[in-house]
């Protein structure tokens, strides 16, 4: 068994694939979702296959959640190694700042920004106490200052904060064996890619999960797509 990995939002789409993919490599993985029956049908699901899978209805928003994930993860396997930040919601495609209502404002940011703060918070001292850990934050070019453009403001604001929190924290852990990296997986087809995009979800999680078990001289606070840095 190469250690406990946590996927928020595990039931579907990349998270699903990651989940998977970390299964495979012998990880115990943590399979997090906001709703008990999705949780533990995608744990099942890959129980089947022969893989070693827990369910955990975990909703990212909450801070409370995130602590009791850390009690629970301490009391049953002693800590966490890798932790990826799956979970987010894209809810103002095409909007414009003018337009934005504070419930869109505000879920989008709960979900996108907090909810990986929170458990990062949660989550990372105890990789600290280990001297191992591996952080993946799932982002997107939207968040990318050098790509700024105009609308989508939520999601674009709430990306472009994930970039922050994954600097801050690489910078907070450094020297210490834990990579913190934010991982843009590209345009995927998935419900919130569409089925237009071009690129295959198994595909996109495969970069997602070489982010989250790197080698020790692996990058750590980089904003990566297709397992190369791209600009801030």
């Amino acid at each position: 068994m190469r250690g406990t990995a946590v996927v928020t939002g595990a039931n579907r789409g990349l998270g699903w694939h990651t989940a998977q993919q970390l299964g495979q490599l012998g990880y115990t993985v943590v399979c997090t979702t906001r709703r008990l029956k999705e949780a533990e049908q995608t744990a099942e699901a890959l129980v089947a296959q022969g893989l070693d899978a827990v369910p955990y209805v975990l909703d990212v928003r909450l801070a409370r959640d995130a602590e009791g994930l850390a009690r629970e993860l301490k009391a049953r396997w002693g800590g966490v190694d890798v932790l990826v930040n799956n979970a987010g919601v894209f809810l103002d495609d095409g909007v414009r700042l003018f337009e934005l209502d504070d419930e869109t404002l505000e879920t989008t940011l709960q979900t996108n920004l907090l909810g990986p703060l929170y458990l990062c918070r949660a989550l990372i001292p105890m990789m600290m106490a280990r001297g191992y850990g591996r952080v993946v934050n799932l982002s997107s070019g939207y968040g990318a200052l050098s790509q700024m453009g105009p609308r989508i403001t939520a999601y674009r604001v709430s990306k472009a904060g994930l970039n922050a929190l994954t600097a801050v924290m690489a910078a907070e852990v450094a020297g210490m064996n834990i990579k913190v990296n934010a991982v843009c997986p590209g345009w995927v087809r998935t419900d919130m890619g569409g089925p237009q995009a071009h690129r295959d979800p198994a595909e996109a999680a495969s970069d997602v999960v070489w982010a989250a078990t790197l080698e020790e001289d692996g990058p750590s606070g980089a904003f990566l797509r297709y397992r190369q840095p791209i600009p801030w």
